[in-house]
């Protein structure tokens, strides 16, 4: 019955490799408890998942999104990032009252801007250490 199954399931699925690897995600979902879509009719939870995508009553492209997530260690959150003149201004008002430990609220750290010309002529600056026979 699963080869049925597969072949059913290629007219949704281009890639073989794709298809197992969505309808084994299917089937450990089912293992720990998810619900089915269709009738189990006796069949073990690879079947159910593989019928499951033949049937449509799962779209292929949830399954997949669904496991590149449970694959991703660290799940970025597409956040706005804040405008720079906001933060110059949140930075000069929180620095303006001087009592910034005593309000209460968060230090804002201000980094200083340095162009690329200044840092190589930092680098160029610099000493380099003394050669010692110890190393």
């Amino acid at each position: 019955m699963a080869r049925v199954t597969v072949e059913d399931c290629i007219d949704k699925v281009d890639n073989r490799f794709e298809l197992v690897l969505l309808a084994s995600h299917r089937a450990r979902q089912i293992s720990q408890g998810a619900a089915i879509t269709i009738d189990r009719d006796n069949d073990k939870n690879p079947v159910v998942a593989l019928r499951e995508i033949a049937d449509e009553t799962l779209s292929p492209d949830d399954l997949k999104e669904d496991l590149i997530h449970s694959l991703q260690k660290h799940v970025e959150i597409d956040e706005p990032e804040p405008d720079p003149a906001t933060l110059i201004a949140a930075g000069s008002t929180s620095t303006a009252s001087g009592n910034d430990e005593e309000d209460g609220a968060a230090e804002t750290v201000n980094f200083d801007q340095m162009s690329e010309e200044d840092l190589l002529a930092g680098i160029e600056g610099l000493v380099p250490p003394e050669k010692s026979d110890d190393y």
